[in-house]
């Protein structure tokens, strides 16, 4: 009787041993005897596959280089001006202390100067006519806010009593008039002004030199609140401040403009 073919050879080159009952490896397929049947013993391609996977997974993530901050980010988040790496807390110049922040220089401070000067003359108008105005504001923001907590869009994970609401209105030529949004008052102006581009769906080139800035105004002078002051700076404000439930204004300005014309137009 011829001999019967049973078992089959060990796949691992310096052993080939007949094994007739041998081990078939759930990773790469292979054939292999008692003694090569791990992983490891017989240096199974798929191991090596998967450590190299836990080896690219260890770069998936993007520190911030913001001191003493341990962020992370799944994607690269990087500053224009420093080009260097930031979680999105800390991605504007000034929540980074950014080593490029342009400072105001001495030729502007003529402009400013007179900027100022024409903020201040609104506000001493807007006294002139008497307290009860913003006692009336205030007021009134009271009674607007019950409605527009009913229907602001906002990060619904912030807790309540970091919560400012607003009806926002936005840049003239845009599909909606205004839309009721809600903030987290320890936000800079700058973290505002890109949160509510984002809920309206506005085009924001802030970070381009030369492209017109989306400001925050305040509806009440029409000064554009500087993008590296906290929300919550404006609210507290003794003159013309921002009231909770109130109306702030969303426009595209110039470099140099710090003071939108006609503020009131936005409310007719």
């Amino acid at each position: 009787m011829a001999e019967l073919d049973i078992g089959k050879h060990c796949q691992v080159e310096h052993c080939r041993q007949k094994d007739f009952l041998p081990f078939v490896c759930d990773g790469c397929s292979g054939i292999f005897c008692l003694e090569h049947r791990s992983r490891e013993s017989h240096g199974c391609s798929e191991l090596n596959i998967k450590s190299e996977r836990l080896k690219t997974d260890d770069h998936s993530s993007y520190p911030c280089s913001y001191k003493d901050c341990s962020g992370k980010e799944l994607v690269p988040v990087l500053c224009p001006f420093c080009e260097k790496n930031f979680c999105l807390r800390h991605r504007h110049q000034s929540d980074h202390e950014c080593e490029k922040l342009e400072v105001p220089q001495a030729r502007m401070a003529v402009t400013q100067q007179l900027i100022k000067d024409i903020i201040d003359s609104k506000k001493g108008a807007a006294v002139s006519k008497g307290r009860r105005g913003a006692r009336n504001s205030e007021t009134a923001a009271k009674v607007a806010l019950m409605k527009l907590k009913m229907h602001a869009d906002g990060d619904n994970s912030l807790p309540q009593t970091e919560r400012i609401y607003f009806q926002v209105f936005l840049p003239k030529g845009s599909k909606e008039k205004s839309k009721p949004m809600f903030f987290c008052c320890k936000w800079s102006i700058g973290k505002v002004v890109d949160f509510a581009a984002s809920l309206a769906n506005l085009k924001n080139e802030n970070n381009k030199a030369t492209a017109k800035k989306l400001r925050l105004c305040n509806i009440a002078t029409g000064e554009a609140l500087p993008s590296d002051q906290s929300l919550d700076t404006y609210i507290t404000k003794e003159d013309c401040p921002l009231y909770n439930g109130g109306n702030i204004i969303l426009e595209y300005l110039n470099n140099e403009e710090q003071f939108l014309e006609n503020a009131d137009s936005y409310l007719k």
